[in-house]
C-alpha cells in the first residue's frame, strides 16, 4: 500500500509538472531530500527516479522554461570546476570501485548545485524552494520530534522511518540539518507570501516545527545537534536588540530544561568535554591526524572513501571502578578503516589541497555575499523589499550552522547543502537583476524627461 501510496503521489507530481514546470524541480528536491525509494518496498527501489526527476527538470527548463533572466555566476563556475576536480579524483581514486560508487550520487548533488539558481528566477520560485526544503525535510524531524516526545529516543536507537541510516536518516545529520532549518522556518512564519504569515494556523505549525528542530539532537542524543544549537542560540543573540533580556532568559530555560531530559542524553553530552573518554570522539582525532599526514604526501587526495585505506593507534580513558575505588583507566586501541566524521576533513582527503580550497571559498564567498545582502537591504522597509534582508540573515545563519555542525560530520557532498547554497546564489542573482533593470528604468526616464524638468 505504501509504494503505490509513493507511486501515485510521485506520479501526480510529475503530471503537474508538465503545466507548471518548476514543479519538477520541487520532485526533484523531494526525492534527494526525502528519499522516498529508501521507504518503499519494491516498487521504487527498482527504478532510478532520482535521475528521472533530475533528467526532467532539466529537460523542462531546456524546452520550456524562459531564460532571459538567467545567469550563469562566478560562484557556479567554481562548483563546475569542483565537479571537474571530483571526477578527476575518482577516476584516479585509491579505490576505485567504492569511489564510483560515492561518485554516482555525488555528481548529481554539484550539478543541481550548478543548475537551480539558473531556475530561480522570482521571489516567489525562491520561496518555493525553501518551502519544499523544509517541508520534505520536515518529513523526518515531525516523525523524529514526535517519536522523542513519546520515547525518548536514544543514539542508534530513534528510527527515522529507515532502517539504513545514511544520508538524512543518520541522527548527526538530520540534527545539523534541522537546526540550520530553523532560521528559515522563522523567515516563513513573517515574511512568507506561499502561506499566509498572519493565518495563527501558519504559525502555529512554524513554531511547532521549531520544536521537532530542537527535539532531534535530543531524540538522536548528537553531540553536534547540541553543538548546533548554542552556535544558532548565539547568533540570535547577535542580532537581537533584546540580547541582554533574551540572553539570560535562554540560559534559564537550558537550565530548568535539565531535569527533563533523557539521562543517557546527558551522559552522552558530557563526553564533549573529554574526548578521549568516548571512543567515537577519539577515533575521530585520530582520523583528522590521520589525513593530515596523507595529504602531505598525497597533495592532489586520493578520491572518494579513501579513509578506508587508513589505520593508525590511539590512547583512550575510561573509567573504572565503582565507589571510592573509581579510576582512569587508558588503553591503546588499534584502528582501520575509519570514515572522517567531518566534512572538513573528508573534503581534504579525498580532494587534497585544490579541492578543499575550491570547496572553502564557494562557501566562503556565499557568505560573503548574503552579508553583503543583509546589509544593503537592513534598512528598506518597502513591500517588495522588506523581505530581503532577513532572508539573507535566515540563509547566513543556516549555512554557519550547517558549517559548524560538519566539522564533525562527513556532509560536505550533502544534496541539502548544494540546494541551500543554490538559494543564496539564486537570490544573489535576482536581487542583481532587480537593480539593473531599475538603473535602466531610471536612465531611461531621465533621458525621456522634458528638458528643463529638472529647473
Amino acid at each position: 500500500m505504501r509504494d503505490l501510496f509513493f507511486v501515485a503521489f510521485l506520479g501526480v507530481f510529475f503530471l503537474m509538472g508538465l503545466k507548471r514546470p518548476f514543479l519538477l524541480v520541487a520532485v526533484y528536491a523531494y526525492i534527494d531530500i526525502v528519499s522516498p525509494q529508501r521507504l518503499s518496498y519494491f516498487l521504487l527501489n527498482s527504478i532510478p527516479i532520482s535521475a528521472i526527476a533530475f533528467a526532467a527538470m532539466v529537460g523542462a527548463w531546456l524546452v520550456v522554461d524562459d531564460k532571459k533572466d538567467c545567469r550563469f555566476s562566478a560562484r557556479q563556475a567554481l562548483l563546475l570546476i569542483l565537479l571537474l576536480w571530483c571526477g578527476y579524483t575518482t577516476a584516479t581514486a585509491d579505490f576505485l570501485v567504492e569511489a564510483m560508487t560515492k561518485w554516482n550520487w555525488v555528481w548529481k548533488a554539484i550539478i543541481a548545485g550548478i543548475f537551480l539558481p539558473l531556475t530561480l528566477r522570482t521571489r516567489l520560485r525562491i520561496e518555493a524552494m525553501t518551502v519544499f526544503m523544509i517541508l520534505c525535510a520536515s518529513t523526518i524531524i515531525i516523525n523524529g520530534g514526535m517519536k522523542t516526545a513519546l520515547s525518548g529516543g536514544g543514539y542508534g536507537v530513534l528510527n527515522l522511518m529507515v532502517e539504513n541510516n545514511s544520508g538524512l536518516y543518520e541522527g548527526s545529520i538530520i540534527s545539523c540539518v534541522a537546526i540550520s532549518l530553523i532560521p528559515l522556518i522563522l523567515w516563513l512564519s513573517r515574511h512568507g507570501t506561499i502561506f499566509a504569515p498572519d493565518d495563527w494556523r501558519v504559525k502555529a505549525f512554524c513554531y511547532c516545527l521549531c520544536l521537532a528542530c530542537m527535539l532531534m539532537p535530543i531524540g538522536t542524543e548528537a553531540r553536534t545537534g547540541l553543538v548546533c544549537i548554542v552556535i544558532l542560540a548565539g547568533l540570535m543573540l547577535v542580532r537581537s536588540p533584546r540580547r541582554f533580556v533574551y540572553g539570560p532568559l535562554m540560559l534559564l530555560a537550558a537550565l530548568i530544561s535539565i531535569p527533563f531530559l533523557p539521562a543517557s542524553f546527558t551522559q552522552r553530552m558530557q563526553t564533549i568535554e573529554n574526548h578521549q573518554g568516548d571512543e567515537s570522539a577519539s577515533t575521530r582525532v585520530a582520523v583528522w591526524m590521520w589525513t593530515l599526514d596523507y595529504v602531505k604526501t598525497h597533495p592532489g587526495g586520493g578520491g572518494f572513501d579513501n579513509y578506508l585505506q587508513n589505520s593508525f593507534t590511539y590512547f583512550a580513558q575510561s573509567e573504572v571502578g565503582d565507589g571510592d575505588t573509581k579510576r582512569i583507566e587508558r588503553r591503546l586501541v588499534t584502528d582501520k578503516g575509519r570514515a572522517y566524521h567531518s566534512a572538513y576533513f573528508e573534503m581534504l582527503g579525498e580532494q587534497g589541497y585544490f579541492g578543499f580550497l575550491l570547496w572553502a571559498l564557494i562557501h566562503g564567498i556565499c557568505f560573503i555575499r548574503t552579508e553583503m545582502i543583509r546589509r544593503l537591504y537592513r534598512k528598506r522597509a518597502g513591500p517588495d523589499e522588506a523581505w530581503i534582508a532577513p532572508f539573507a540573515l535566515a540563509l547566513q545563519q543556516g549555512h554557519i550552522v550547517y558549517m559548524v555542525g560538519s566539522l564533525f560530520v562527513g556532509i560536505a557532498y550533502q544534496p541539502f547543502i548544494f540546494m541551500m547554497l543554490a538559494l543564496q546564489i539564486g537570490l544573489d542573482t535576482y536581487l542583481s537583476r532587480r537593480r539593473k533593470a531599475a538603473a535602466r528604468a531610471d536612465l531611461n526616464a531621465a533621458m525621456n524627461r522634458p528638458r528643463g524638468a529638472l529647473a
